[in-house]
This record gives C-alpha cells, structure tokens and sequence, in this order.
C-alpha cells in the first residue's frame, strides 16, 4: 500500500479527473437543456391517439421518441457523474434529483407510446416499413416491442407505473447516501503502524495486507459499522424488492426473474445453468481453498484471509502512469483500431482517476450517447486497481464502439453482454503479465490472482445470484426480508460455497448491506455468465488473430442492434448452452492444478 491519505476533490490534479465540461460549461447550460427536453416532452403528448395512422406519424413519433430520449439521457448522466464526484455536494444532490425527475415526467409523457405500438397488427407494420424507408431502421426495436406485448399494460396504466418510478427508486438512493455519504468508518494501524482509515476504497487493499492482524481489524471494522445499520439496510433492500415483485406482478410476469430476464429476451435456463454448473465444480473451490490454507501455513482459513496474495515477495506497487502502459501493452493483440481509440481515451478526459472525500466508491463506466464514455476509478498503487483499468476500459470501448456503428435506438448494449468486453480485457491483460513474469514467484503471484478472478467473478457473483434468487422467492413467497433472515441466508451460502475447510466468520454474515449490485435486479448473474464468455473470446483472440479480433470488433459494434444472446453468437460463444461455463471451469481446474504443482 503506498498513499492512503484521502483528499478533497479541489487537491486532486485536473489531470487525473475526467472532463465533464465538455458535457456542459456549468449547470446554467445544463439547465437550458433541461427546460428544452420538458418542453420537448410536453410536445411529444401530441402524437397520443394518431400515432399508428399512417406511416409517416409512426415514423415521427419514433423519430421524436428518440430525439427526446437522446437529449434526457445526456441531462441524466451529466447530473450523476456530477454528483458520484463528492456525493456531499446540495447542489450536485439537487441536480441530480432534478435529473432522475426529468426521467419519471418524460416516461409518464411517454407512457402512451408502447401501448399504442401493440394496437399496430404484424401486417400494418409490414405495410408501413414497405411504404417508408426510413422505418426499416426500427423493425427490430418494434419487433421487441410485439415481442412483450403480454406484458404491457394499457397507456393509463402506463402513464401510474412511470409517476410511480421516483418512488420505486427511493430504496436505492437511500443505500446510496447511506453506504457511500453518511457511513463512517473506524481507523485502523497498517502494517507500518500508521493510522488508516476503512473506506470502501482502501478495504480490499488491507485485505490484501500481508500482516494478518491488519486484515482482521479491517474485516472487524467494516462490518461492525454495517451490523451497527443493519435494520436500515434491511429495509431499503426489502423495499426495492417488494418494488420488483410489484412490477412482476403488475405485468403479469410468474415471478420477478422471468420479468428482469424477459427484458433482455434470456431465457430463465441460462440463470440455472449457471448455478447448476458451479454447483458441479464445488470440489474444485474447495481443492483452492485448501491449497491456500496450506500455503499460508494456517491453522484455521479465516473470511479475512480470502484476499491476501499467497505468494510472498512480490511487489505490485505500481503507480497510476505506469499501470496505463502496461494495460496498453497488453491489449496490443486487438489490433489498430482498437489502440488507437483506446489511446485516445486515455489521454482526452474519459476517466477520473483518484478517490476524493465524497465520492463515489467503486469504479464504473458511464456517459451518453453523445458524451465520452467516461470511467470513474478510485485508484490505488495495486493489481487489482491495474486489473480495474483494463476492465472499465473494456466497458468504455464496448460504448465507444457501439455509439460510433449505431444509430441511437441501438447505441446502447444490454446488460446481459456488459460484461464481456470488460473482461476480455482483464483475460489479455493477465495473459501479457504471466508472459512477461520475471521469475516464478512472480508468475505464482499472478496465476494466484487469476484464481482470485475465477473466485471472485465466477463463484461469488454466482453465488451473489443464488442469494438474489432466494430473497426475491422469500418475497414473493410472503416472507418478510428481516435482518437476521438476510444475514442466515447470506452466512449458509458462504458455508457451501467456500466449503467445510474455511472458517465462516460471523461478520461475513452481514456482507449483503455492502453489496450495492443487489439493488440491480438479477444483474449479477452476468458477471459470472460473462467471465465465462470472455474466457473464450480471449482465447481465440490470442490464438487466431485478426479473424478472431474481426468477429470481436463486430460484437462490440453490434451494440442492441440484435438480442444479446444472438449479439454475442457473432462472436462465437453460445450461452443457451452449459459448454461456455463448463469449459470455464475447466480452466479454473487446470490453473489450480497448475498453481499446486508451482508453489
């Protein structure tokens, strides 16, 4: 660990913050904006009732949807990427609020919209898209549309669900302002007995600490101030779930999984192959943890041992510059294309690169459609942190690519794909670093975090899945989302996950108040689904060359242009099938084999 010391925004070099001012000078240009889109939207009102009479109305309705969308979303990301850089801030709290307002009164302007499309039948729209050119760009988004029709409600109906929308929302802005502005966190000595303080930031670097009293005060610390709120986080994540089974119910969907999966046309076989497949692969968790006990020389594998590398004598202490040339280096083998417009990236204000006192914890990608795909990090001196880059650089090429080949109505990809740009890039990225190790322990250091990779991304966003599945049940089942029930649930599947030979520690219990992906409905389950995917594509990346990186670039083109299950087909993975997860694990298995026969 080098610097922990934690500034304000205002002590932090403009070049390493992103450029927000290329969205908007200052908030009086974004209020222009923002008075432009109300009345956009109060116009819109006017295409209700005649809007599938002929072709050229449904053409102007849908070009003028899409207008008015384009110019929201721009509004909306500027306001939060405001607010994520010092979440203390009335006035970026006040904009912010302003801007997830604009959403509700557009979508309840524009609730008529989708209820009018299903009174269009298949043979009028055939009629229309023959008679009007321009209509042939949004057949397979009105293909989409015909595609849930079952599940929409009439335009009245409509219109209250999207007026309800700020108040479904309230239990995520809750834990946001909980976890990430009003929780304090204790100090701690470091393993230089100097005074640190536990941020969401700084917490897996003690983790990783060599010295093991220094990781058992930080795991101590964490989550004694979370059980302190536990009722609180109960409530918020119950009441956003009870917000997902209504919306379920409302639209005639059997359960909260098949409406979120429906969204994105998944079928619910993909989410129990997954579990399905870890389940059946178990042993070789337990085979790591073992392993990692043994390495460790513990009596007793502790929930705080789960982070520390195994190998000793390694320094990844690696600032900032230098990790941005070894994440360029390593992702050489896309080709020229993709370089160029990374490097762009990296040296035109995409991303904000340090933590600050206020911001936002964790690291994302976002941006509009007319934006640059910014990257929020909160870099520390770690592997991990560099691992971080390659990921939301991954995220970000994905948008920049997309926004580039796509027209607006398909300039965005679906969360079912997210993930797999993002961790291609940490695959290639692992592979430059094993090939240019400089000894074995450098090349066990980094097999060990590519285990950690598979641990964290494969098994734990798996079982981060199970647990959504069980309390989403809970719910609809009638149960109440107690704490206690969430923290019994929570510590059992740790137990079969993590196996017999780690020590459950009670505090682990806790660990879903902290999960923020839980207020996401059912988005987990795609971090191990494209962990898996990415597995493939890295390997025929580094294998076949320019035709591999050719049906790659077209994937990430692709944006939503096409369902993602059939996007990522473009690509050569199929996850309708068990194969992708299973020869996933089958890498897993021959690393861990291959790690025990190194160390």
């Amino acid at each position: 660990m080098s610097n922990y010391e934690i500034l304000e925004r205002n002590k932090i070099p403009n070049d390493l913050k992103w450029d927000l001012e290329s969205m908007y000078e200052n908030n009086d240009e974004w209020n222009k904006d923002y008075e432009r889109a109300v009345e956009l939207a109060k116009k819109f009102e006017s295409h209700k009732g005649n809007m599938t009479n002929s072709s050229d109305n449904l053409y102007n309705a849908l070009k003028d949807k899409n207008d008015l969308y384009r110019l929201v979303e721009h509004l909306y990301s500027y306001s939060h990427l405001r607010l994520d850089e010092d979440t203390r801030l009335g006035g970026s709290q006040e904009l912010s609020d302003k801007g997830m307002s604009l959403i509700i009164d557009v979508e309840d302007k524009t609730s008529f919209f989708i209820p009018e499309i299903l009174t269009i039948d298949e043979s009028t729209i055939k009629k229309y898209i023959s008679e009007k050119e321009e209509l042939k760009l949004y057949e397979h988004y009105i293909e989409d549309i015909l595609r849930e029709k079952d599940h929409v409600l009439s335009s009245r109906e409509e219109s209250i669900l999207a007026q309800f929308g700020e108040v479904a929302n309230a239990p995520q802005k809750i834990y946001s302002m909980l976890n990430d502005a009003d929780l304090k966190f204790p100090t701690i000595n470091d393993e230089n007995n100097k005074e640190i303080e536990i941020t969401s930031g700084s917490f897996i670097p003690l983790m990783e600490s060599k010295n093991r009293d220094v990781r058992k005060s930080a795991f101590k610390g964490l989550y004694k101030t979370y059980y302190s709120f536990k009722n609180t986080f109960a409530a918020s994540l119950s009441g956003d779930l009870k917000s997902n089974v209504f919306n379920a119910k409302i639209r005639n969907y059997s359960n909260t999984r098949e409406a979120s999966l429906n969204s994105n046309n998944i079928p619910l076989s993909v989410y129990d192959n997954l579990i399905s497949v870890i389940h059946n692969n178990l042993d070789t968790m337990y085979e790591y943890m073992d392993i990692r006990k043994r390495v460790l020389k513990l009596d007793e594998l502790h929930m705080y041992d789960l982070y520390v590398p195994i190998v000793d004598n390694v320094d990844f202490s690696i600032p900032y510059d230098e990790a941005v040339e070894i994440v360029k280096k390593a992702l050489a083998p896309l080709k020229k294309e993709y370089i160029t417009a990374m490097n762009s990236g990296f040296d035109s204000g995409w991303i904000d690169v340090m933590e600050n006192r206020g911001k936002r914890s964790g690291a994302y990608s976002s941006g509009s459609y007319d934006s640059k795909p910014y990257i929020l990090l909160n870099y520390h001196d770690t592997l991990d942190n560099i691992f971080t880059i390659a990921h939301e650089m991954g995220h970000s090429m994905h948008s920049h690519f997309t926004r580039n080949n796509q027209e607006f109505i398909y300039g965005n990809y679906s969360i079912f794909v997210a993930e797999v740009a993002s961790t291609t890039n940490e695959l290639l990225l692992l592979n430059y670093m094993l090939n240019n190790a400089k000894d074995k322990n450098e090349k066990l250091y980094l097999l060990n975090h590519y285990l950690e990779s598979f641990r964290t991304t494969v098994y734990r966003q798996t079982m981060f899945a199970e647990f959504e599945q069980i309390i989403h049940e809970h719910i609809e089942n009638g149960g109440a989302l107690t704490a206690d029930y969430l923290s019994e649930r929570y510590k059992k599947l740790n137990e079969l996950y993590y196996g017999p030979n780690v020590v459950i520690d009670d505090e682990i219990a806790i660990e879903w108040a902290r999960i923020p992906h839980f207020y996401y409905n059912y988005y987990v389950f795609q971090y191990a689904t494209g962990f898996s995917a990415a597995v493939a594509l890295s390997e025929r990346i580094l294998k076949e060359g320019d035709s591999a990186v050719d049906s790659y670039l077209t994937f990430l083109k692709s944006g939503s242009s096409d369902y993602p299950i059939n996007v990522l087909k473009k690509a050569g993975v199929d996850m309708t099938t068990e194969e992708p997860v299973n020869n996933a694990m089958n890498t897993f298995k021959r690393l861990v084999e291959e790690f025990n026969e190194l160390i």
